[in-house]
């Protein structure tokens, strides 16, 4: 129902934010020049028709929009595949969807093995002459093995019946196909069926694994049909494999043929038990022309004529399985893009793109419990609030040195076994939380990890990074000096720094957090030495003519004039740590979203791979967003000087 509403909302919304695009446009002025900065402002509704746009592909190419309206379809589609995995083995016999029969493929495929084994053998320095003639004595044997098959003055009567039977078999099944009353189900196979259908849950349910907190799908697509038009197709197939079972069991094996092949072995067998270990070439080709033999033998070979019958009883059950399906088909080819549900032996997949681009609903299913701190991932939600107390914040900010450097001791328990606190020992609690005061909500799981990690990291990059650069820019000593260090670790990509700071700074927080401070820094160093060395020197000319000390240059003149290169630094650097964090996260993390992707992939979860995606996107836009709005604030002249 909720996909329906979604699917419903965003085609309003597009088709009227496309209106009122038309519309604002016909208001607007029309002298604006071409270049105009002003021509791109604005432009809400059509934000909303790209996102609407985004969604909707979303919502068609990953089957949710088919879950959405058709509920049942998958269940009924995987019954239609069963019967097409059914009948594929006995429509692979007939040119009904291959261009010839199998038995034609076959025979000439083992002519042409023929052919060339019997030409390396003549041109082989390895044989001498009679081996030679020996071995060419057994393929021309084999050869005439395959008119023993196809001649059909050879074929046994009980053959003939058996094929006629299964014949048979298949016409009494689209005759009965095609009646409505079909399948003859009893009362309590319907019961059962009904049981089954209410216990095997919805089309991608998703499920918690009690215990672990783990999260996956229990099930793809439900296999119990569901549905009378489902329970028709499931029947079918049932019957369908028990008559390709007995189809391939039967082989078309005459007296001629067996004594024919019999001798072949034998003679074969005997040959190379006479040879000796200097004779190992005559011996392989010897087991060559045995094994094409064998697979002469086992092959599905019959007269061009002899299922003539079976394969128009089998054209006429597809015909009838096609028309059965009635809309069904519709829904497949316009709701199922890019794939459908197919059927391997007793289970059902999603074969496309609905296999690896996860539904929105599911997605959302899933993200909601990953959020929860009862299941979460791996334990951990992704985001929450716990309520911390703010003595553990104040020990974690206070270092404990301040107690020992106090005069005095700590205090002693007496005789009596008691302990009286002193002024140091109380100073002692203070600095290590070792005490009660009120608790704050605080956020914590893998989100908040991850965007802690990139917070700090760039805070710390922009705290060092944006003074060394306007000294750099100012200073001949600076640049000189500091220079040839940043230049040197600046293009050397943050993953290769990675596995040695995380080696010797640890998996925890400090390794992640002084890598993407590294990245962050040349970034901030760079973008501020070049606002500050593009400083226009006549304003600096004009600050000095009106008594502006260096102090008030750097504050009114140098560092307003960086601005514009420091913020667009900020925004790069944010990018650049993201991709960093997930990295880092990836090589050694037991939190953070890159942690989460990096397990998810190991168990194919691509709902939590999406998941991270998303995650990551909105984040980096957060930062991006409220850096904009920063920028507007701070430098409303960039651009108009």
């Amino acid at each position: 129902m909720l996909t329906q509403i979604v699917t419903f909302l965003i085609f309003f919304a597009v088709i009227g934010c496309i209106l009122y695009g038309r519309r604002l446009i016909k208001t607007e002025k029309v002298d604006a020049v071409f270049g105009n900065p002003e021509r791109a402002r604005g432009g809400t509704h059509w934000i909303i028709v790209g996102s609407s746009f985004l969604l909707l592909v979303w919502l068609y190419y990953s089957w949710d929009i088919a879950k959405g309206f058709y509920p049942k379809s998958a269940n009924e589609l995987c019954q239609v595949a069963k019967v097409n995995d059914s009948l594929l083995g006995l429509k692979y016999q007939f040119p009904i969807e291959e261009r010839e029969f199998k038995s034609t493929a076959q025979i000439k495929k083992e002519n042409k093995n023929l052919k060339a084994t019997l030409n390396e053998i003549k041109l082989s320095e390895d044989l001498n002459l009679q081996q030679k003639t020996d071995l060419t004595e057994f393929i021309n044997k084999t050869i005439q093995l395959i008119p023993l098959l196809t001649n059909e003055d050879l074929i046994e009567n009980e053959t003939k019946i058996k094929i006629d039977d299964i014949t048979g078999k298949i016409n009494l099944l689209t005759e009965n196909f095609r009646k409505p009353e079909y399948p003859f189900e009893t009362e309590q196979e319907a019961n059962e069926r009904l049981k089954a259908v209410s216990e095997q849950g919805d089309w991608g349910i998703i499920k918690v694994q009690s215990g672990t907190g783990s999260i996956e799908n229990t099930i793809e697509v439900p296999l119990v049909p569901e549905t009378k038009r489902g329970l028709k197709f499931d029947a079918a197939a049932k019957e369908l494999q028990i008559i390709s079972d007995e189809f391939f069991k039967l082989r078309n094996h005459n007296p001629q043929f067996k004594d024919k092949i019999k001798e072949l072995k034998d003679e074969i067998k005997a040959y190379r038990k006479n040879l000796d270990d200097t004779q190992e070439v005559a011996s392989t080709y010897a087991k060559d022309i045995v094994k094409i033999a064998r697979r002469i033998e086992f092959a599905s070979i019959y007269p061009p004529n002899a299922l003539n019958e079976m394969q128009n009883a089998i054209i006429n059950f597809d015909v009838a399985q096609k028309e059965a399906q009635g809309g069904l088909r519709f829904v497949d080819i316009f709701l199922f893009p890019a794939g459908t549900i197919v059927a391997s032996g007793p289970s059902c997949s999603e074969q496309g793109s609905g296999r690896w681009l996860p539904k929105p609903s599911d997605t959302f299913d899933k993200f909601m419990l990953m959020l929860k701190p009862s299941v979460g991932y791996k334990e951990i939600p992704l985001l929450w609030i716990e309520l911390v107390d703010v003595s553990k914040m104040i020990g974690f900010i206070l270092p404990d040195w301040i107690a020992d450097i106090l005069p005095g001791e700590y205090p002693v328990h007496t005789q009596d076994g008691i302990v009286k606190q002193n002024f140091k020992g109380q100073v002692l609690k203070l600095v290590t939380g070792d005490f009660k005061l009120f608790k704050v909500p605080v956020p914590y799981g893998h989100i908040w990890d991850s965007f802690l990690r990139v917070f700090l990291g760039l805070v710390f990059g922009i705290l060092i990074g944006v003074p060394l650069g306007l000294f750099m820019g100012l200073n001949r000593f600076a640049k000189g000096f500091f220079d040839p260090l940043i230049e040197l670790y600046r293009p050397v990509p943050p993953l290769a720094w990675a596995p040695l700071i995380i080696s010797v700074l640890g998996i925890d927080n400090t390794g992640k957090v002084f890598l993407l401070f590294m990245v962050s820094l040349s970034i901030m160093i760079i973008s501020a030495r070049a606002g500050a060395s593009g400083t226009q020197l006549s304003k600096i000319h004009a600050a000095h003519s009106l008594g502006a000390s260096k102090k008030q240059i750097l504050r009114y003149v140098i560092f307003p004039n960086s601005l514009p290169e420091i913020l667009t630094g900020i925004r790069v650097a944010v990018g650049m740590c993201w991709g960093t964090l997930v990295a880092a996260e990836f090589l050694a993390g037991t939190t953070g979203i890159g942690f989460v992707e990096n397990v998810a992939k190991k168990y194919f979860q691509y709902e939590v791979i999406w998941i991270t995606i998303f995650i990551m996107g909105m984040l980096g836009l957060l930062f991006d967003v409220t850096l904009r709005k920063i920028i507007d604030k701070t430098i409303p002249w960039r651009g108009k000087g």
